[in-house]
This record gives structure tokens, C-alpha cells and sequence, in this order.
């Protein structure tokens, strides 16, 4: 492992990942790869957990390949030195930001959506001209070999290099010192990826998940709420960080909303045979959802199938915010609906816990819309839809507090993998002496009229 990092390193003292020429070389060779070997990627997901080829194509690699055109689009402007206004105490001068990758990276992938949640990283920090070390999650081999193999065939390991491995491996990675830590995954191990950060100091990204709650008021649309809604909670079966974990609906429209999410289940006819659903990703989580609901409170679905490692699309009802269904986040095909009879008790919960990545508000009533925008911390989410706001690369991507540290997506994504230097070029034509010895009042005046005393 210190033998690749150094190596890496080696070749970013070159510079030559810092030229733009190269930066686009990089990001096509990525693009090319993944055209010309889709059928693989498509066989080695399902091999993984039956995910379809529409469902692949639609939320991995058709954000990839949006993601490398925006990059290679805009990688000139984003890398471009920019002037800044220079104050009156530094006149005569100039001030301007060079934005400078950061070295070597480790981006260390999720198993969920094992293309995207791993390659997007690494398209931001190819960009903005690093060297990077990808570590897939091995709870999804098939797809993690396969991208072991195409880019460690295809790119010299001095700039890129896939590292196959489970915690052993990603331990000793984080033993080196990397100059940026890019992880995705849960909060129990994103604080040991930052504790291990912090003994170099190295700046990490952590994309993590938490309960994002879905909010349905009185109001809302509730035809297009449910449509919407049962698409974004059982696409991957559920195992999307920014699915809707559970609704908070208002008791006057909470019979007819169970009504609609079962029509609505029923009419999309979720199986792996039509394409449209997955398994669970393993025997372990298959047993840790099934275990946190009982057939008491199903109201539609709840059928396991251990064989297939599936769970049926469940809607649960009559939940309390003390059953073990409200205690962590589901991470399957599982919706718990809560009723409430003001919006200040939603805030209330919603403030009282970890913070969530995702919060989804469906109503017509503009002023509980900016009353929930204003007063729940989240990392992003969307009015009358669900998961969509991924979509848009203008819309940085990430987590707050216990959801995540810094965001990336477009820009803001390359601008996770950059430094941003601050240059002050001074003129030698002439030089004010107000900083100079002798002090005087009249100096100090001068100097209280430049700072706007």
C-alpha cells in the first residue's frame, strides 16, 4: 500500500496531472472505458444483486457520463485563475485565486451504487488534476472486480489504482497519508475514517446517510405525492441513502395516503423478473431489516424471501417514534407512516435527532414549506419530489453533522478536490509608508480611513 501511495506521489511532483491537456485525456480514456464495456458493468451488477439494466444505465451510468461531459465542459473555467478586488492597504496590487489539486486521493466507494457512489469521486478529483487510489466496497465483488480490472489495465497505477479488499485492506490504506479521504458509507465507519484523517490532517468528504424523513401536509397533492414517492423509497429496494426513511403525513389524510401507497405498490408490481427491484445486498442485512418490524403493523407487503434475499415493498403503520423501526436508518424496502396533527411537532422530532441527508416536504401551503426549509438542518433534499435533486450536478450533494461532511457534485465537486491559493502580487513602482517606523498619529489616522473607521 505505501509502495502505490509513494509512487502516486512521485508522479503527481511531475505536474503532470495539473495540465488541463492531460485532465481531458483522462476523463475520455474514463468515458471510453465505460461505453465500451457496459454489457460488462451490466452483467457484473446483477451478479451482485439483480439490478437491471434500465435501473444501471439510469442511476449510475448515465450520472457518470453527465458528470465527465460537465467536467471536461467547464474544467478550463473552474481551473482558472481568478482576480479578486485588492484592498487600499496593499495598493499598488494585485489579488487573484489559483485553484491547485490537492495530491493524492483515496476515494473509498459504497456497495448500494457501486458504479456511481465509486466513479463520481473520481471523475471530480481526476478533474481538478489529482492522482487517486479507489478502494470499492467488497460487499459488492463482482462489480468491484470488474473495476478493479478494467482500470488497473488501462491506467498506469501512478495515477490511478484500484485496491480490492474488505476492512484489513482499507485499514492499511488509511495508514498512509493521503491528501484528501473521500468516503462514502455509514456514520459508525465514517468516524473512523475521520479519526484515521486526522493523525496527517487530511481533509476527508464524508458522504453518510441518516432517517430523511418525507413531510406530507394536509394540502398536498396526494396522487402525485404517492407516485413520486413510491419510486424514490423502492428503487434499489430501498438501499439508497437518500431514499424517504419514513413519512410524517397529517392524521386528516393519513387513511386515505395508506390507501393510495398500496394502490400505487400494487400497480408498479415490483420484482426482480420485470426490473424494477433488487435483492438485498446480503444474508446479514436481509435479517437486519426483517428484524425491525413485526406483521402487527404491516399494512401492505412484508413477505421475505431468504432464498431470493428479498423483502417485499412494506408499508407499516401505527409506528411509534420508540419502535426499533424509528431507531436507525432502514436501508431497505421498508416505510414506516407516522401521523401528526401540527408541523411544530414534525420539527420538533426531526431537530431532536441526528441530523438526516435528505428531507422531502410535499404540500401547496407556501408558508409550512419555508417553515420546514428554514427550521430542519439537512443536506439537501426537494419540495414535492424525492431523490431528484441527485440529478442536478448545479445542486451540490452532501451531508451536515451527523449526515456528512463537505459536498460535491459539478463544481462542487471539483472544488472538494482543490485548494483554492491566495496570491497577493505587489507592485515594486512605489510603497506606502503607513506601516513603517516611526509610528504617528497622522499614520494611524491614514490607516483607521483605509480599514472604514
Amino acid at each position: 500500500m505505501n509502495d502505490i501511495v509513494s509512487k502516486q506521489r512521485a508522479f503527481f511532483y511531475t505536474h503532470k496531472t495539473k495540465a488541463i491537456q492531460f485532465r481531458l485525456a483522462q476523463l475520455n480514456k474514463v468515458e471510453t472505458l465505460l461505453k465500451s464495456n457496459e454489457d460488462l458493468l451490466y452483467q457484473a451488477i446483477y451478479e451482485d444483486f439483480k439490478k437491471s439494466k434500465f435501473d444501471t444505465y439510469v442511476t449510475e451510468l448515465a450520472l457518470l457520463y453527465q458528470d465527465i461531459k460537465e467536467a471536461k465542459r467547464n474544467v478550463r473555467k473552474w481551473s482558472r485563475t481568478k482576480r479578486v478586488g485588492t484592498n487600499m492597504l496593499n495598493f499598488p496590487a494585485r489579488s487573484y485565486i489559483i485553484p491547485e489539486p490537492l495530491g493524492v486521493c483515496l476515494v473509498i466507494g459504497a456497495w448500494n451504487y457501486p458504479y456511481q457512489l465509486t466513479l463520481a469521486p473520481v471523475i471530480a478529483a481526476i478533474a481538478a488534476g489529482n492522482t487517486v487510489i479507489i478502494k470499492p466496497s467488497e460487499m459488492a465483488p463482482k462489480t468491484s472486480a470488474l473495476m478493479a480490472n478494467l482500470i488497473n489495465e488501462n491506467f498506469d497505477s501512478a495515477f490511478l489504482k484500484v485496491v480490492e479488499g474488505g476492512v484489513s485492506e482499507t485499514t492499511t490504506l488509511l495508514k498512509s497519508k493521503f491528501d484528501k479521504i473521500f468516503f462514502t458509507g455509514s456514520p459508525q465507519v465514517g468516524k473512523i475514517i475521520y479519526q484515521a484523517a486526522a493523525k496527517n490532517l487530511t481533509p476527508v468528504t464524508l458522504e453518510l446517510g441518516g432517517k430523511s424523513p418525507a413531510i406530507i401536509t394536509a394540502d398536498s397533492n396526494l396522487k402525485m405525492t404517492v407516485k413520486r414517492m413510491v419510486w424514490a423509497k423502492f428503487l434499489n429496494a430501498g438501499q439508497t441513502c437518500i431514499a424517504p426513511d419514513y413519512v410524517l403525513v397529517h392524521k386528516s389524510v393519513e387513511k386515505k395516503l395508506l390507501e393510495l401507497l398500496k394502490l400505487e405498490i400494487e400497480k408498479e408490481n415490483f420484482s426482480i423478473e420485470n426490473g424494477n427491484y433488487t435483492q438485498i445486498i446480503n444474508e446479514r442485512n436481509l435479517n437486519r431489516i426483517s428484524n425491525m418490524f413485526s406483521s402487527e403493523n404491516v399494512f401492505v407487503g412484508g413477505k421475505i424471501n431468504t432464498l431470493n434475499r428479498t423483502i417485499e415493498p412494506t408499508v407499516l403503520q401505527n409506528i411509534r417514534f420508540s419502535d426499533d423501526v424509528m431507531k436507525e436508518e432502514i436501508f431497505g424496502p421498508v416505510l414506516p407512516v407516522i401521523s401528526y396533527q401540527n408541523i411544530e411537532e414534525v420539527i420538533q422530532y426531526v431537530n431532536s435527532n441526528p441530523t438526516p441527508l435528505a428531507c422531502y416536504v410535499f404540500t401547496n401551503n407556501n408558508q409550512v414549506k419555508k417553515k420546514i426549509l428554514n427550521e430542519i438542518s439537512f443536506g439537501g433534499g426537494a419540495v414535492n419530489d424525492a431523490i431528484m435533486h441527485i440529478s442536478n450536478s448545479n445542486l451540490p450533494f452532501g451531508g451536515v453533522g451527523n449526515s456528512g461532511i463537505g459536498s460535491y457534485h459539478g463544481e462542487a465537486g471539483f472544488k472538494s478536490f482543490s485548494h483554492y491559493k491566495s496570491i497577493l502580487e505587489k507592485s515594486n513602482l512605489m510603497e506606502l509608508s503607513l506601516k513603517y517606523y516611526p509610528h504617528s498619529k497622522r499614520k494611524l489616522s491614514w490607516v483607521q480611513r483605509f480599514i472604514g473607521f
